[in-house]
């Protein structure tokens, strides 16, 4: 069901610190806003970016910044949902980045499941993903 307006802006905001801490390469910041838990994941862009608890997820966005200049994501649409103290988001933007001093873009999907623990909300699974390129819009599948 749609989240409420407290309950969407709570997400959001949780989702924006979560970018701003990335893009600014603020690891204590991005502790902040994930539990201790070892089953949380999360999934990124490339083949290999499965990762499952913190330790896992912690060294992923260290190899993302170990081979980034620069990385920002800016949602440009988003939905939340939400049953009692889980949280759901989809979202769309763009990424923009810098790496070997070349400047890039690309377009990014991400959702998130967040869950309620107090008065805070934490992310507990994201994933993003590319739209496949040369998938035409119409077409189902990339061939």
């Amino acid at each position: 069901m749609k989240a409420n307006a407290k309950t969407e802006a709570a997400v959001m905001d949780v989702m924006n610190r979560f970018i701003a801490t990335h893009q600014n390469r603020d690891l204590e910041g991005l502790l902040n806003l994930l539990p201790p838990d070892d089953d949380q994941m999360a999934f990124g862009t490339g083949a290999d970016e499965k990762n499952i608890g913190r330790d896992q997820i912690i060294a992923q966005f260290q190899r993302d910044w170990s081979q980034t200049e620069a990385l920002a994501f800016k949602i440009t649409w988003h939905q939340v949902s939400a049953a009692g103290s889980v949280a759901w988001l989809a979202a769309e933007g763009l990424g923009q980045g810098k790496a070997g001093g070349q400047e890039f873009a690309f377009p990014v999907r991400m959702t998130a499941v967040m869950e309620q623990r107090g008065d805070q909300w934490l992310l507990v699974h994201s994933h993003a993903s590319l739209p496949a390129p040369g998938q035409e819009e119409g077409d189902s599948v990339p061939v």
